[in-house]
């Protein structure tokens, strides 16, 4: 029983790092080699979600800290978005995050058009580096604190 479980154990930790990031590369790697599309649709989200959750687990390592099967269910997560039956990947961003960005897209366009209503002129602003800092933690604050609290 204890080989058994030693062996178990050693691919259950090469089983993350082999569906996370290295079949995920591969794949990618081929689908710059190809004109297609679809592969296009599948790995760019892919990242994005990836990247998302990675930093999603970071900022929350001492919450997950103690859900025991944490591992098991990001590792069949991540397997339902990078698998070629599934296309998770391609799913979650078509279903989920496209309106958002296009929601957003919009927002940032309408803001910058000038006054006139003409969309050839743009309006730029400069602001300094220390009110763009400013901006973005001030951003970053308002996800996790509410605003009566916020400085």
């Amino acid at each position: 029983m204890g080989k058994l479980w030693t062996i178990l154990s050693y691919l259950h930790s090469v089983a993350g790092p082999t569906v996370t990031l290295i079949y995920p590369l591969y794949a990618s790697v081929q689908t710059m080699e190809r004109s297609s599309k679809v592969d296009d649709e599948q790995w760019l989200p892919y990242w994005i979600l990836y990247s998302f959750v990675t930093l999603m687990e970071m900022m929350l390592q001492s919450l997950i800290y103690w859900i025991p099967i944490w591992y098991e269910l990001k590792l069949l997560f991540m397997a339902w978005l990078v698998l070629p039956n599934f296309r998770g990947a391609a799913f979650i961003y078509n279903k989920f995050v496209r309106e958002q960005v296009k929601k957003h897209i919009g927002k940032l366009a309408a803001g910058s058009v000038s006054n006139n209503g003409s969309a050839d002129e743009v309006k730029i602003t400069s602001t300094s580096p220390k009110e763009k800092l400013k901006k973005a933690k001030r951003r970053l604050l308002s996800l996790f604190i509410p605003r009566k609290i916020m400085l």
